[in-house]
């Protein structure tokens, strides 16, 4: 469990926190094998005997004072009793995980009917066939990479749609496919149950003995023709002819399909919907056209108005799948306008990730889904965050379900060891922490279960025995931190950690964004760069004022504090990103949605470098010259190095300047330094960057060049010149004289 505070010491009181300018909240990664400082948990059982405090439920942990009889509450101060079970357990310390670390992972016991179904992880494609040839090639071959990937006791089931659903009986000698129409009414379901159809037991097939049939099952896979598509359209609003994809019905029969069987034949469905455009037939079924010239006819802001959902059904499915323990990624592998605003709550509020391609020739799909399967994930998940009685929790960010009765509670469905969450802290009362109580205490309460092998099974049987039992592992990983508290805003500024300050933001303006739309999103990022410049200059007493009233000399670039000098340049960039331009630079609305869902579940490094690239320069392939430039043209010109790497978490680039030495080999070797630098930054991503080499003055250098976004202006009506960063910060010295006036 990964834990990053935007500042490492917490503000004395809530007027030194509200005069810094800073957000102040923590970024946490539940899943993570380790904390922010590579220190693993210490592992131990019996958690269910770990003592509570009786008046705010925090767990003892290391903070706390332990009497030979009782304990004091590190966060609320409340003396508890201990039990005659919990004196004889502390009575050896050593023994005890929460006695020797304030991060620990302990065993809770699962019900043994739980384990006695032989839990084994459930896998369903469900596949457009309303698409092309390309398409179902592309999904092919994910879906044989994913099946290299499920490890041996999984079941797979293989589902399509288009204007009917067809469900793959694979446990024969051949692939059998049986199918049931959609209705095409909005609000219509299916005239029979999927269970009526097949038996789920016989359409969820064993990875171990059916690979080869599964994939003989996917070879049949073939788009809908057109006179089938033609056949089952219907006429939609203004007799805008609609039809073919049945998504949203055949979601909908798919999740109350396999929650038939939750609890008794499996603990966790994933379900991977590979989607080639909008729904638009059936229950389910979008209104694409609000997407087009009639914005600017109607003089609307389609920023604003192709944020939201255009109809609840997604998000009640969302709601519907997290009762069934169904988990579900959405890729969607299309450049056409498919609505991923209204569709993105079925996967992320399901504890799933929205992938969106928009091109099947270059598509990253199959190293994605076998990167995601191969990594080891926790599901059932509960995540809770307690603090110490003087401050508490404000909002709450990223890819859960909110528990409907208690606050501060969150689900999630699936959770790899990448998923990250943001919070943010205000202060109970106006007095804050008072410099005679005890330090500020925040812990954190992750629940979570996986499946095993029974190892004790695979010992006993013999080749020709059952199958592999699996086993229901239920944890309860919990992480006590204490902080020191800073009682002066130069002191607060000493320990701000930039990149968390980043998430944080990039939560608050998506919200913004959402809300209000993506004009008031910039605003807000804008100001509040104006206001923590001025509260800066204040607190350093930097300002001068000339005549009584204008003021001279704003340090914008924060010379005084290191730890503050990144964030002009994050601000500047972020406000560059497709994240919050505006739909007329050419941003596609569905790829800023898919930017909203991919930077909310980033830890605070690789959403640092999806804002501002890294841009690192070698004299070699074998020897760096430089570990960091700007992202400017002047920086290439400057610094004299002929190869240069570019790393944007989603992108890597290896550019060679005009002026390299043309015997330097292109692209580099595969043994060279620079090819071990990217292999290593590619295995540590949670999606797989495209690699792009670019010969500077012979092959087409603008995928590189749109990343030296430096010269490029940014102002508040979003226009662009050849100015950059340089006029950016004087707009914003400009403001911030104006504000301190």
């Amino acid at each position: 469990m990964a834990v990053r505070a935007s500042l490492s010491r917490f503000p004395l009181d809530a007027e030194i926190q509200e005069f810094s300018g800073i957000p102040w909240g923590v970024v946490v990664t539940p899943f993570s094998q380790r904390d922010e400082h590579g220190v693993a948990p210490a592992y131990g059982s019996s958690g269910h005997l770990l003592p509570r405090c009786e008046n705010c439920w925090a767990y003892f942990n290391t903070y706390c004072e332990l009497e030979q009889w009782a304990w004091t509450c590190a966060l609320c101060g409340s003396l508890n009793g201990l039990s005659s079970q919990a004196i004889d357990r502390y009575s050896q310390p050593q023994a005890c995980a929460e006695m020797s670390s304030s991060f620990i992972d302990l065993e809770l016991p699962v019900d043994e009917a739980v384990n006695a179904m032989q839990a084994r992880p459930v896998y369903v494609a469900a596949v457009d066939l309303a698409s092309s040839e390309d398409f179902l090639e592309l999904v092919k071959s994910s879906l044989l990479a994913a099946l290299e990937a499920l490890g041996p006791g999984s079941l797979f089931g293989l589902v399509t749609f288009s204007h009917k659903i067809g469900l793959y009986d694979v446990q024969g000698p051949i692939p059998v496919a049986k199918n049931v129409f959609i209705s095409p009414e909005s609000d219509g379901g299916l005239q029979i149950n999927l269970d009526d159809v097949m038996p789920l037991l016989s359409f969820l097939a064993p990875v171990e003995t059916c690979k080869d049939r599964i994939a003989a099952a996917l070879e049949t896979l073939k788009p809908i023709t057109s006179w089938e598509r033609t056949s089952s359209a219907g006429q939609g609003l203004d007799g805008v002819l609609f039809g073919g994809r049945g998504f949203g019905a055949a979601m909908e029969a798919l999740i109350s399909y396999l929650s038939s069987e939750y609890g008794s034949t499996f603990v966790l469905a994933r379900v991977f919907a590979f989607l080639s455009g909008p729904p638009d037939y059936g229950a389910g079924q979008l209104d694409t056209r609000r997407y087009g010239e009639q914005y600017a006819s109607r003089k609307e802001d389609a920023d604003k108005a192709l944020l939201p959902e255009q109809t609840p059904f997604y998000k009640d499915l969302a709601a519907a799948a997290v009762q069934a323990g169904v988990c579900v990624d959405l890729f969607a592998i299309t450049n056409e306008y498919t609505d991923l605003a209204s569709l993105k709550f079925l996967s992320i509020e399901s504890g799933g990730s929205l992938f969106l391609y928009s091109h099947t020739d270059d598509s990253t799909l199959p190293q994605d889904m076998y990167r995601m399967l191969s990594r080891p994930y926790a599901f059932g998940c509960v995540l809770r965050l307690r603090t110490s009685s003087e401050f508490k929790l404000g909002h709450s960010y990223g890819h859960f379900f909110p528990d409907p009765q208690y606050e501060n509670v969150q689900h999630i469905i699936c959770c790899d060891s990448f998923a990250t969450y943001a919070y943010d802290f205000e202060f109970s009362n106006s007095s804050g922490f008072s410099r005679h109580t005890d330090p500020p205490v925040l812990q954190i309460a992750f629940q979570y279960s996986t499946v095993v092998p029974d190892e004790e099974a695979l010992k006993t049987e013999s080749n020709s025995g059952p199958r592999p039992t699996f086993l229901v592992k239920r944890r309860l990983r919990i992480r006590t931190i204490q902080y020191t508290t800073a009682g002066s805003i130069n002191d607060l500024y000493d320990n701000v950690d930039s990149e968390t300050v980043l998430s944080i933001l990039v939560h608050k303006v998506i919200l913004a964004s959402l809300e209000q739309g993506v004009r008031e999103g910039r605003l807000l990022l804008r100001d509040w760069l104006v206001i923590l410049t001025a509260q800066y200059n204040d607190a350093y007493k930097l300002v001068h004022y000339d005549n009584g009233n204008s003021v001279s000399h704003v340090d914008v670039s924060f010379s005084q504090c290191p730890q503050l000098q990144p964030l002009p340049r994050l601000v500047f960039a972020l406000l560059r990103n497709p994240l919050l331009r505006f739909h007329e630079e050419g941003v596609h609305p569905d790829y800023r949605i898919y930017l909203q869902c991919l930077f909310s579940v980033l830890e605070p490094s690789s959403l640092n470098l999806a804002v501002y690239p890294l841009l690192t320069s070698y004299a070699t392939p074998e020897k760096q010259a430089y570990p960091r430039h700007s992202l400017s043209r002047a920086a290439l010109l400057t610094s004299g190095s002929p190869i240069f790497l570019l790393d944007a978490f989603t992108n890597l680039i290896v550019y060679y300047s005009t002026t390299a030495d043309p015997n330097i080999p292109f692209p580099p070797p595969h043994d060279c330094l620079l090819r071990s630098t990217i292999n290593k930054l590619k295995q540590e991503r949670s999606i797989t960057p495209k690699l792009a080499f670019i010969r500077g003055g012979q092959d087409d250098a603008s995928a590189f060049e749109n990343y030296l976004i430096e010269e490029q202006d940014v102002d508040g009506t979003g226009i662009t010149s050849v100015m950059g960063f340089v006029s950016f910060l004087e707009d914003i010295t400009r403001d911030t004289a104006e504000y301190l006036k």
